[in-house]
């Protein structure tokens, strides 16, 4: 498997660790939305203009043997420059999450198990889940990687007449040699 941006905490600027013990056997909500200082550093990370608005809501719930399953919804406003224009630009992201994490060996065994989205399983290193990087990595998988203004369209630079070749006079010769 991948190593995910969320196992990897220097990626992870939002840091929202849930250990399985932690999760009650009814499960847990949890609503996430990230500060001034937490949305500056994620918007650095994911290479945006701004970040005004991030947060997620989260359903964890047990699964299988010290495993989870998070459900949820990762939702922000961005800012990012139009790829036409450069000018600034607002776009929303709205990343649904369902997810299934489950212990290293036991990822092996339940080769069969997948997750919503046909992916196998995520490996739950340490016992531990971390929702907010959980919540950058889908904040980036939601941005639109070539934001455009309405309206926006790419026009090609105009070139003026092509300068004549160093190869227009060969093309002149041969031109004469097919005349005679």
């Amino acid at each position: 498997m991948a190593e995910r941006q969320s196992d990897n905490p220097a990626l992870a600027p939002w840091r929202v660790p849930v250990a399985v013990e932690d999760v009650a056997e009814t499960g847990e909500h949890v609503d996430l939305v990230a500060d001034a200082e937490t949305r500056g550093a994620v918007a650095r990370t994911a290479g945006l203009r701004e970040l005004p608005r991030l947060q997620a809501t989260f359903d964890v719930s047990r699964y299988g043997a010290g495993g989870l399953r998070v459900v949820g919804r990762v939702s922000a406003t961005v800012g990012q420059s139009c790829v036409v224009t450069l000018e600034p630009l607002t776009n929303q992201v709205d990343e649904e999450v369902n997810l299934f994490f489950v212990p290293p060996v036991a990822a092996i065994e339940k080769a069969d198990v997948a997750n919503a989205n046909g992916d196998d399983p995520e490996p739950l290193i340490g016992g531990l889940i971390d929702l907010g990087a959980l919540a950058t990595e889908f904040l980036i998988l939601g941005l639109d990687p070539y934001p455009r203004k309405p309206g926006a369209i790419f026009e090609p630079p105009h070139q003026a007449a092509p300068e004549e070749s160093p190869f227009a006079a060969l093309a002149a010769f041969k031109q004469d040699g097919n005349d005679h």
